[in-house]
């Protein structure tokens, strides 16, 4: 008997469940997916989530993390069981764990095996700031220790900075560093190129708390010149504000005119699967407003048909409300922070729905 998905308009030509098995050591204050309790999930919960999915699409994608990749003790059995479970071949991300690095020798081992030949860090000034931002002790001197141990095994790594108005006079300190560490050459010696640039992210899960500190023009000019290079090349742009986008004066004034609607629906859907089995669509961080139902109690086929007739409130929302209602609503019309146009857009969602469920 033919389903009520296999008659739903968008078809599913690949499916993604990513499922946060582990969770992750850190309590990132820039992290778009926020915080939440670390679970401990089995493999048998794996092979589950798969399973339930699997009946909806020909290409099924399988990974056991969405914050921390490889925390888990069994990264390599996981791995393994990731790649039996999944209808295409992995490739490992260019995220790893600085956690698991600096307290595994396998690990980094592993990783080569794997092919990886980058990897990216995040930085956001010296040791007390960077501590700080990702909410660990030692985090910064783990970091620099992860560099050595990559460059040392010929995987280049990566500097990402996050950039707000508190930190912004740290910049400095950062490109003293990559000099003092000469990054460059030693990545060189091994015929790959050594990458940094600067962002602010997107302002959404715990990084919409630092809207206070969101950078300004003002922020950008003081960027350093070989922070502005690397940064430019990382984006292939040829100015920062290309980089880091309009101030949400202009943005909002832009979108007061803009009467669309918009549906996040896909026929490659990326789903995340928290520790209690709520599912929610990877495209902010997952809150109660975007649940699509839990697998336990639901299953797959009742939350791909919340997910294609966009039942969760903010997926209804954003089809009913139109931009310039959200901007009218939300934005702020005389803000210099910056946004990109989407990631404004997002925001503004993402506060719309917040204000709709504390009513």
């Amino acid at each position: 008997m033919e389903t009520e998905i296999q008659r739903l308009e968008t078809p599913y030509s690949e499916i993604t469940v990513c499922l946060d098995m582990a969770g992750c050591p850190n309590r990132c204050k820039h992290c778009w997916l926020g915080h939440f309790p670390n679970g401990n999930l089995s493999e048998a919960d794996l092979r589950f989530a798969a399973e339930q999915f699997r009946p909806f699409t020909s290409c099924l994608v399988v990974d056991d993390w969405y914050r921390e990749p490889d925390f888990n003790a069994k990264y390599k059995e996981r791995w393994k069981l990731c790649e039996s479970l999944s209808d295409q071949p992995r490739t490992h991300f260019e995220l790893l764990s600085v956690w698991r690095l600096v307290r595994d020798p396998e690990y980094v081992k592993w990783l080569s095996s794997l092919g990886l030949k980058t990897a990216q860090l995040t930085l956001f000034g010296g040791e007390k700031n960077t501590d700080y931002y990702t909410g660990r002790k030692n985090a910064y001197r783990e970091i620099l220790e992860a560099i050595d141990i990559l460059i040392d095994n010929h995987i280049s790594p990566r500097i990402q900075v996050f950039l707000n108005q508190a930190n912004i006079d740290e910049m400095p300190f950062i490109e003293a560093l990559i000099t003092e560490l000469r990054l460059e050459e030693r990545c060189r010696e091994f015929d790959e190129k050594f990458s940094c640039f600067i962002h602010q992210g997107s302002c959404d899960g715990e990084n919409e708390k630092l809207y206070p500190i969101r950078v300004t023009p003002t922020e950008v000019q003081k960027i350093p010149k070989l922070l502005a290079e690397y940064t430019l090349r990382h984006f292939h742009k040829e100015n920062l504000l290309d980089v880091f986008g309009k101030t949400e004066q202009a943005l909002y004034e832009a979108l007061l005119s803009d009467h669309s609607t918009a549906s996040y629906v896909t026929d490659k859907p990326v789903f995340y699967v928290d520790s209690h089995f709520n599912v929610y669509p990877n495209i902010t961080s997952p809150t109660p407003f975007w649940l699509l139902g839990n697998l336990k109690t639901d299953g797959a086929e009742k939350v791909l048909e919340n997910y294609a007739k966009n039942r969760s409130l903010a997926q209804s929302v954003r089809m009913n409300v139109p931009v310039c209602e959200l901007a009218k609503a939300q934005g702020n019309p005389t803000s210099q922070r910056l946004f990109e146009k989407s990631d404004y857009i997002q925001y503004l969602l993402n506060t719309y729905c917040q204000s709709l469920a504390d009513k």
